[in-house]
């Protein structure tokens, strides 16, 4: 059985899970998707629920290539507020922060029970992330990225794509272990560090990373990856989107991670009915 760890009980991902996003962000690059009043807040974590997520992730941070970073105080004030509404109105929701600063990681699990640490740069910005999730002995989503979202899409030249992102999660994967992290979960990081041709070979290739033994998760939701292949937007981008998450359901992803949740949770439905004939 796939499962993590969550807050001392075993979390079952066999039937794969949605996890909604939330950006407290003025500058994400879907639109529809950054909630920074209260109420705009707690309604988008509502709906979230009530379409079917069972993880929420709350993100304060661009990672878009225009983005220009936060400081981890500055991501903390945007953020620890978000979080302190979201804990007191949904106590017993699974909340994921994504950040890649070990102290606004650690800040939000011990003042606010956050459940997973979803990290773009797999401890590549932070080095004193692997060290804390290690004390914090939450989930960690160990993403696959090169240098940092400013400059990642100048850093695409693979000696073989597949090969290199395998090596690379097989290294920090390792480093992780050692310190006694065991709840890892897999983020190959489609649109970071590759070309619109990488994403698909990695989409075509998404069996491959099962040598890990660990839960999958993949977020293509609305990407430049759909539209820039369909030539439209992000916001015309939700069915290329239902399209990548079955094709990412039958190669075994444990949680999507999406803007539009009841769609998704449709597609793990859809799917899980036909896949329990081959069983």
């Amino acid at each position: 059985m796939k499962a993590i760890n969550i807050q001392g009980r075993l979390f079952d991902l066999s039937v794969p899970q949605v996890m909604g996003i939330i950006n407290i962000t003025p500058d994400s690059f879907f639109a529809a998707s950054r909630k920074q009043a209260d109420e705009e807040l707690i309604e988008r974590c509502r709906q979230i629920i009530d379409e079917g997520g069972s993880m929420i992730d709350i993100g304060a941070q661009s990672t878009t290539p225009s983005s220009t970073f936060l400081t981890a105080k500055e991501e903390a004030a945007r953020l620890m507020p978000a979080l302190k509404l979201i804990r007191n109105e949904f106590p017993h929701a699974i909340l994921s922060v994504d950040t890649f600063y070990a102290d606004v990681a650690k800040q939000a699990v011990e003042e606010f029970g956050v459940d997973i640490i979803n990290d773009i740069s797999g401890g590549q910005i932070d080095d004193r992330m692997f060290p804390v999730v290690a004390q914090l002995q939450v989930p960690y989503v160990l993403m696959h990225m090169r240098g940092v979202p400013q400059t990642m899409q100048q850093l695409t030249d693979y000696n073989d794509l597949i090969q290199d992102i395998l090596y690379y999660f097989s290294e920090r994967k390792t480093k992780l272990n050692l310190l006694g992290v065991n709840d890892v979960i897999i983020d190959p990081g489609f649109g970071f560090s590759k070309t619109l041709s990488q994403n698909y070979e990695l989409m075509a290739f998404l069996k491959y990373f099962h040598i890990f033994e660990e839960p999958m998760l993949v977020g293509i939701s609305r990407k430049s990856m759909i539209y820039k292949l369909l030539g439209n937007s992000a916001e015309e981008s939700l069915n290329g989107t239902s399209v990548l998450n079955t094709v990412a359901l039958l190669s075994g992803a444990s949680i999507l991670r999406v803007h539009d949740v009841k769609e998704a949770v449709e597609c793990v439905k859809i799917v899980d009915r036909i896949t329990q004939f081959n069983q």
